[in-house]
């Protein structure tokens, strides 16, 4: 399998080598089990996550055991796979997404977790800091904040004409360790949009059945650009928005290169490839005996810009080869 292919429901990404120090173990360290819980189908063993583990002196049948535990794409599942692994007594839970996190600390509060994928683990509860998590729980967010105003950047950049902008996003709430909800903002690509003069306009959806209405007013609000938020919804129906947009002739972006694979413009966010493997350096800590209270949540520091050349002819558009060089990938 190739270092690219990745779980292939469970984190729909493409996993990359990190730029990481390599490690090996140090000092004397006693055969450990980890855990592994994720939402949806795929063995995590046959992806470059246990090439990973090896990397940081980690060798499964060696100095370690892996329990996997895959909810097969039934979240509802997440709760007594995480029991299950504290019953088997595994030594740190790695756990892929925010159900996941949520579930796994609801299982324990003394075996230690590290997440992947949770953009929000103050709001949910999940650490009482992102610098000093405070908790058994700590690992890597999925976002750093200002992925939104680079995306529009570069956006300007390649358009810097345009000032109508339609921007899609999922008006969506995620649970708390508390058992309460957070309600995520859909209104702050609108600020950032504001700030560079864009004339912004937010159309939030929550099912497939939405999108057809929020297309047609993004054709009557006569929309420069269009502007698509990173969801599990708008994922699963990025072929069906990137048609849209191909078919209204805007210029379409969004935060991850599966949409640009689909017919997108752009799209500029964290390497999701690098963030997994990345987590690890975590779960290696915690499995040589750190704690999760005072190891801080780290914030992504890789990202990708992918760019789709097809669809930028189609559009007539010339992309600045000041953008071009910045590209990690070009499709043509």
């Amino acid at each position: 399998m190739k270092r690219r292919d990745a779980l292939p429901a469970l984190l729909a990404v493409a996993a990359t080598a990190p730029d990481c120090a390599l490690a090996q173990p140090q000092g004397a360290v006693g055969r450990r089990v980890l855990g592994l819980l994720y939402p949806n189908p795929g063995s995590a063993k046959a992806t470059p996550i246990g090439a990973r583990l090896k990397e940081l002196g980690w060798d499964e049948g060696e100095n370690l055991q892996i329990e996997e535990a895959s909810a097969e794409g039934s979240n509802d599942r997440l709760d007594a796979l995480a029991a299950g692994l504290v019953r088997k007594r595994v030594d740190v839970i790695w756990a892929a997404g925010p159900e996941a996190a949520l579930a796994a600390a609801r299982a324990t509060r003394d075996i230690p977790i590290a997440f992947y994928g949770v953009a929000f683990p103050v709001e949910q509860g999940l650490v009482d800091a992102l610098a000093r998590p405070g908790r058994n729980v700590t690992g890597l967010a999925s976002n750093a904040g200002n992925e939104g105003l680079k995306r529009l950047e570069i956006l300007k950049e390649i358009l810097p004409a345009i000032r109508r902008l339609a921007i899609v996003t999922t008006a969506s709430a995620v649970g708390t360790l508390a058992g309460g909800e957070y309600r995520v903002p859909v209104n702050l690509v609108e600020s950032a949009a504001t700030v560079l003069g864009f004339e912004a306009q937010t159309f939030p959806v929550s099912r497939r059945e939405d999108l057809d209405a929020a297309f047609a007013k993004i054709l009557e609000m006569r929309a420069h650009a269009v502007w698509f938020d990173h969801t599990a919804l708008t994922f699963r129906e990025r072929h069906r928005i990137a048609d849209f947009a191909s078919g209204a002739r805007l210029p379409s972006i969004g935060g991850i290169k599966e949409f640009v694979e689909a017919g997108g413009l752009l799209a500029y966010g964290a390497d999701r490839g690098w963030m997994i493997l990345h987590s690890f350096n975590h779960v290696d800590k915690l499995l040589r005996g750190a704690r999760a209270a005072e190891l801080p949540v780290e914030l992504p520091s890789k990202f990708e810009l992918t760019l789709n050349l097809k669809t930028a002819s189609a559009l007539g558009l010339t992309i600045p080869q000041t953008v071009m060089l910045r590209a990690d990938r070009v499709i043509e």
